[in-house]
């Protein structure tokens, strides 16, 4: 039998930098392949940059390369996220079974060098499971490579570097757990979220009340949502209510129902929020916004599983899991008396504690991508709107900033900055207009982390000029008076500093 040459790859940021910077940035790993290989009969590209940009780079390669009789196919692929196992892993299967792969009359072989190393991960696995291929490499040092691993991936272990990712590629073997489909919506790559996805899956599990504590933004809701998805409470009502947002002399109505003519504008009977979520789930955002006196009746509401509506006398049964929610450091407002110390017992059964989005290693860069191509899927087709991309330098600007609003405030400004941008790409300085500068108190640069490029240097000289700002704009623009509320010697010790700092020089001395 005569068996057909194919390659698959995907088109990585080497290979579109080769085709636009000219011949000084080299071939490119799939232009290296097509040049060092026996010819291929047919070239699979696979791509996530967008249609224009990988259209352009075809044509160049095609141009370059490619030679008489080899077919080069270009194939969109949408990903959730270029290190997302699970979507990697879905997307590129249904790829290859539309191609009508394993075929015995095709020789496969699959690229490892262009993408990221989980697009790598994925082609070792398939290749040594469900698409028997060839594995190649390429690199500027060596040239094309064959691969290979003296073991079968499907037996007992796999690569050091993919042992670090075991855990999801488990999952991934097994397929999506479907009592838990909205646990995949929690996008991460940090391990202080897998820890909490990891315990929040096994909570789920227990009919227990649970406790989700975090700042605003860092996304309490659509973990409640996918501890209800993955409970035996699955497809049974999810009411979210916001205890901060109900006004004191109407949450026990809202909560727990009233009678007609409870009170004033009573003029009929209503369930509360805990009937309406019987024999589900009542999430409970900002529980630590309530009242005392509705604590009480929380608290009764968990012990005795039933409420007795405002005005009544009667009590009605109620067959709920509480998930609450809250910003608060309720352990401190039980010292003080704010919260009553027997509900938050009751309640921290289950105890979440999701991190802000600035603890999150490598989360921003994942979910600005994510929200990016949400936006832009949601202008598709609109007026006055185009795709948009975003550059280094502003993705550098998203590491970078603290995001006091977590990851509400990341999509809004995302959001934003698609807008306003003038062009296609979203650059730095659009980020920074799209910024909200918002400092809450417990933001000071003293709180700025360390682990997501923290510049000494930069931090003190935004402080300095923060400062000199301050006393300038006190003293009337006097650089003596300045210089003396600063501490400085003279006026020009602080004219050096406003030299140094790109500050511009003031004329007026005294």
């Amino acid at each position: 039998m005569t068996h057909k040459r194919w390659l698959i790859s995907w088109i990585g940021n080497a290979d579109h930098v080769a085709a636009e910077a000219g011949p000084a940035a080299g071939l490119g790993p799939v232009a290296t392949a097509l040049l060092g290989a026996d010819k291929f009969d047919r070239v699979c590209l696979l791509t996530n940059y967008g249609h224009e940009r990988s259209s352009a780079y075809c044509a160049w390669l095609e141009q370059r390369c490619c030679y008489e009789g080899a077919a080069v196919d270009l194939q969109e692929i949408d990903l959730r996220s270029p290190i997302d196992y699970a979507s990697i892993y879905n997307e590129v299967s249904k790829h290859l079974k539309d191609l009508g792969l394993p075929r015995q009359d095709v020789e496969l072989t699959l690229h490892l060098s262009p993408g990221t190393p989980a697009m790598a991960a994925i082609w070792i696995m398939l290749a040594k499971t469900r698409f028997p291929a060839k594995l190649i490499q390429t690199s500027k040092e060596h040239g094309l490579e064959s691969v290979d691993f003296p073991f079968d991936l499907a037996s007992d272990f796999l690569p050091e570097f993919l042992q670090r990712s075991a855990d999801r590629i488990e999952r991934l073997a097994q397929g999506p757990t479907e009592s838990a489909p909205q646990f995949s919506k929690i996008l991460h790559c940090s391990d202080s979220v897998r820890r909490q996805v990891q315990l929040a899956r096994r909570i789920a599990a227990h009919d227990v009340p649970v406790l989700v504590l975090g700042e605003t933004g860092t996304g309490k809701e659509l973990f409640a949502e996918a501890i209800c998805a993955a409970s035996e409470r699955a497809g049974k009502p999810f009411v979210a209510v916001n205890g901060g947002a109900i006004a004191p002399e109407l949450a026990n109505s809202e909560l727990f129902g009233h009678v007609k003519g409870a009170f004033t504008g009573a003029v009929v009977a209503r369930k509360g929020h805990f009937q309406e979520a019987h024999g589900g789930t009542l999430f409970l955002d900002e529980v630590g916004d309530l009242s005392l006196e509705t604590q009480v009746r929380l608290l009764r509401a968990l012990q005795a599983k039933e409420v007795i509506p405002v005005g009544g006398s009667k009590a009605v049964k109620v067959d709920v899991r509480i998930i609450a929610a809250t910003h608060r450091d309720l352990a401190a407002d039980v010292v003080t008396g704010r919260f009553r110390e027997d509900l938050f017992h009751r309640l921290a059964v289950g105890i979440l504690r999701l991190p802000p989005l600035r603890e999150r290693d490598g989360d921003i860069d994942l979910l600005a991508d994510s929200f990016l191509a949400q936006i832009n899927a949601d202008a598709r087709g609109k007026p006055e709107t185009q795709e948009k991309k975003i550059s280094a330098s502003a993705k550098k600007l998203l590491v970078q900033h603290l995001w006091p609003g977590n990851i509400r405030e990341l999509y809004h400004t995302l959001l934003r900055a698609a807008i306003w941008s003038p062009g296609p790409v979203i650059q730095a300085e659009d980020i920074s207009d799209a910024l909200l500068q918002v400092q809450p108190a417990d933001q000071s640069p003293f709180g700025r982390s360390l682990t997501r490029g923290f510049d000494l240097q930069e931090l003190l000289d935004e402080v300095s000029r923060s400062y000199i700002t301050k006393a300038l704009k006190q003293s009337g623009d006097r650089k003596n008076a300045a210089s003396k509320m600063l501490g400085f010697a003279n006026h020009q010790t602080l004219g050096n500093w406003m030299k140094r700092l790109g500050l511009e020089t003031l004329e007026r001395q005294d």
